[in-house]
Formats: structure tokens, C-alpha cells, sequence
């Protein structure tokens, strides 16, 4: 279990690196996903299911979601449209591709060597309902402080991101809102 551990840990090494030197956002989020799978895969080679699945709902899918929406939301254009038809060339996807197989066999590693287990170390597992309880009294206000962090975070990427230019909801070379206007002055005079 300890090559699966320090594997995991190269993986996930490798992978932050290339999502902070990588200048595609897109790609950047891909070698995310795959750092926080690698970090799921080490709590789970320590015994930490519990940790390493909420690694990977809240992490890998909750916050990855959130991602994917803001850039949606910036929506750059055509440049962004003919670098995603470049996505498919194998030198973009071959590098997260290795790097999650080579996760999934330390996944399959942990699982099979778990039915090999000849010694049982002492842990005290961490239900559920501890994590909640703790999150929600003690850690209440830095919850709520993380939840607006993201809310704010949130909020100035599509505003950063918008472009100043008039909506493009067009009715016959108009703009709805010039439309409606339009019709608005007609049936008062």
C-alpha cells in the first residue's frame, strides 16, 4: 500500500503542476479532476474511505461542476469553439488519460490488497454524522465563510468575464429589449 500511497502522490504532484503551468483553462481543469482524484486515491490507500470519498463528491464533482459553469458562463467564443475541435488530438487528452489509468490500477491495487489483509491496525473511523455535527457547531462559521467565498468567487468571474456589448436576443436586426420598447411607445401614441 505504500507504493499505491507514494504513487498517488507523484500522480497528483504532476498533475497540480500541469494545472497551474498549463495556458488552456480547459486542460488546466482536466489535470485538476485527475490531482483530486490522486488525493481520493490516498486517502483510501491510508484507510480514510470516508475522507477520500467526499474527495471525490465534493472535490472531483461538486466544486469541478462549479468550474464548468463559470466557464460556460464566460462563454470566450470562436477561439474557444476551435481550440475545443483541437481537443480531441491525442497529445491533449493522452496525458490525463495515463495518469487516470494509472490511478484506476492503484484503486484496483487497494481493493485487492484489502482481502489480503493479515494485520488490522487500530483506527478510530469518523462517521458521518461526526464530520456533520463538527462542521455544523464548531467549524459553523468557517463554512459558511467558504460558502459566500465561492458565491463571491463565483459572481466576479461572470461579471469579469461578460462582455459590454447589447444583447444578442435579435428580432429582425433589433434587439428584443429595443423591440418591446418600440411596440411600448406605438400603443401609447
Amino acid at each position: 500500500m505504500q507504493i499505491a500511497f507514494y504513487l498517488s502522490g507523484v500522480i497528483a504532484i504532476l498533475a497540480t503542476l500541469r494545472t497551474i503551468t498549463h495556458t488552456n483553462p480547459i486542460h488546466a481543469l482536466l489535470y485538476f479532476v485527475v490531482s483530486l482524484l490522486a488525493v481520493a486515491c490516498m486517502f483510501f490507500t491510508l484507510g480514510a474511505y470516508f475522507a477520500g470519498a467526499l474527495e471525490v463528491i465534493v472535490y472531483a464533482g461538486a466544486i469541478m461542476v462549479l468550474f464548468v459553469f463559470v466557464m460556460m458562463m464566460l462563454n470566450l467564443g470562436q477561439s474557444v469553439e476551435d481550440q475545443e475541435r483541437a481537443w480531441l488530438k491525442p497529445s491533449v487528452w493522452m496525458g490525463p488519460a495515463i495518469l487516470s489509468a494509472i490511478l484506476f490500477s492503484v484503486l484496483l491495487f487497494g481493493i485487492l490488497g484489502l482481502q489480503n489483509i493479515d494485520t488490522i491496525t487500530a483506527v478510530n473511523p469518523i462517521s458521518a454524522k461526526e464530520v456533520g455535527i463538527s462542521l455544523f457547531s464548531t467549524y459553523v462559521l468557517g463554512v459558511e465563510l467558504a460558502s459566500m467565498m465561492l458565491l463571491a468567487g463565483l459572481v466576479v468571474a461572470f461579471h469579469i468575464g461578460r462582455d459590454n456589448k447589447p444583447s444578442e436576443l435579435t428580432l429582425h436586426g433589433e434587439t428584443i429589449v429595443d423591440e418591446i420598447t418600440r411596440r411600448n411607445q406605438e400603443e401609447h401614441s
